[in-house]
């Protein structure tokens, strides 16, 4: 397993500001407050705090109301990378001790990077308690997620796929995290998000593909096409003529030129041939007199 760089520079502890909590977030957190201790539950809010002051880029992050060790996140694929264009549902599964130790990591939503619904062997997972630090938080190990999600080593829960593979996946992730209740109750911005993106392709796609207008000259004039065919009338001429192709077209410029050139040769002769017999016409005259 792999160390990841984002992992190395986080081994610092963040201070975190005391604020009141959301209202929603509050009675979620009295709910949960039964089944996780209170140094976990009051961690936790601090990091839900944090993140939504300082949003992770490309991430958001929600607890279930119902269980504040249970967390939902969407990734959306960065630009320039295979997935793009790509929202990408997964979920952190924290132990009653964090932030002693490590939580869990899943991603639901088919990527072409890591398996569907299995844990992922991250240094800021559970398979790597060695190497967990307490003071990182759920900002810290969102954004050590992406970072290894964009690279390409392998790890256990990883898999290997083309970046075409990563691509389609990323465009049917619109539809298949849409048939996600979780994902709907939890993300509804995200949700309004998909659907204008899915509004958009689709009035795209219904758009009639515009045809290129005709090229259209005075009568008896030609010019040539795109291709460099000579086109008459916004018309190029009939297929299986010599300048149908261009091959066809150099060919018979070329015998046109043959032609030419034996004509001229031909003129030379017969001009010559009367000339000699003019001289010859007039030197018989001078004899005879």
């Amino acid at each position: 397993m792999q160390d990841h760089s984002t992992d190395r520079r986080a081994h610092h502890r963040v201070n975190l500001p005391n604020q009141s909590f959301h209202p929603s977030f509050q009675e979620m957190s009295s709910n949960s407050n039964k089944r996780a201790p209170t140094t976990a539950t009051q961690r936790l809010k601090q990091d839900y705090l944090r993140i939504k002051k300082d949003p992770v880029p490309y991430i958001c992050a929600e607890p279930l109301p119902s269980n504040i060790l249970e967390w939902h996140y969407v990734v959306r694929g960065p630009e320039k990378t295979p997935y793009e264009g790509g929202y990408y549902h997964g979920k952190l599964i924290f132990p009653r001790e964090f932030p002693f130790k490590p939580p869990s990591i899943y991603m639901i939503t088919p990527n072409g990077r890591f398996k569907c619904n299995t844990r992922l062997c991250l240094s800021i997972t559970d398979f790597h308690p060695d190497t967990w630090n307490p003071a990182w938080s759920v900002s810290t190990i969102l954004t050590g997620l992406l970072s290894f999600m964009v690279e390409k080593g392998p790890t256990l829960g990883s898999i290997e796929t083309s970046d075409f593979t990563k691509r389609q996946l990323a465009a049917q992730s619109l539809a298949f995290n849409l048939k996600d209740k979780v994902f709907c109750e939890l993300f509804p911005d995200v949700v309004d998000e998909i659907k204008q993106k899915q509004k958009v392709q689709e009035e795209l796609s219904a758009r009639p593909q515009a045809l290129p207008l005709p090229d259209v000259v005075p009568d008896g004039e030609a010019h040539h096409a795109q291709n460099g065919l000579p086109v008459l009338n916004g018309h190029p001429p009939m297929a299986g003529g010599a300048a149908a192709h261009p091959a066809g077209l150099q060919q018979a410029n070329r015998n046109h030129g043959l032609l030419g050139g034996a004509l001229a040769n031909l003129f030379v002769i017969v001009g010559f041939a009367a000339f000699a017999y003019t001289v010859k016409y007039v030197l018989r005259s001078i004899a005879q007199e």
